[in-house]
């Protein structure tokens, strides 16, 4: 898909492996990915580091096994979980949020950061974290 960065590494999941589901993306939510990849490539360019993607596309069945949100833009292949090699969740958050276009980017759980794009890159930031048992989102100014 881009320099640093394949189609499988954006579909691959065990959950998905484990329960027989096929998490194959159609033409236009592969290009979908390749836009989220071609903005991953920006991040690790600037910070001279590796990508770790843990979580791309999840096609619907996919996302509902694992608990994702109904509006999720996973299931759409315009998000990407990931980690950055050298980096904490928290900083990376701190030094990607005005390195590049983005609808949301999200400190999940201090484990990895979420990043979704959309038409209208609105720029949000926020910090997950669970409050008896349920996800709740701050903010970030």
């Amino acid at each position: 898909m881009t320099p640093h960065f394949t189609l499988n590494e954006f579909t691959v999941s065990r959950y998905a492996e484990s329960h027989g589901i096929d998490n194959s993306p159609n033409a236009e939510i592969c290009k979908n990915l390749v836009r989220v990849a071609y903005t991953l490539e920006i991040i690790r360019s600037e910070l001279d580091a590796a990508i770790l993607i843990s979580s791309g596309y999840r096609c619907p069945e996919l996302n509902a096994g694992v608990g994702g949100s109904k509006k999720s833009k996973h299931m759409q292949g315009l998000a990407a979980d990931f980690t950055v090699v050298g980096y904490t969740p928290a900083k990376t958050v701190e030094l990607i949020r005005d390195m590049v276009g983005y609808d949301t980017l999200i400190l999940e759980y201090d484990r990895w950061v979420h990043l979704d794009l959309s038409s209208n890159l609105r720029h949000r930031v926020l910090v997950a974290s669970k409050v008896n048992g349920k996800t709740q989102y701050e903010v970030l100014a």
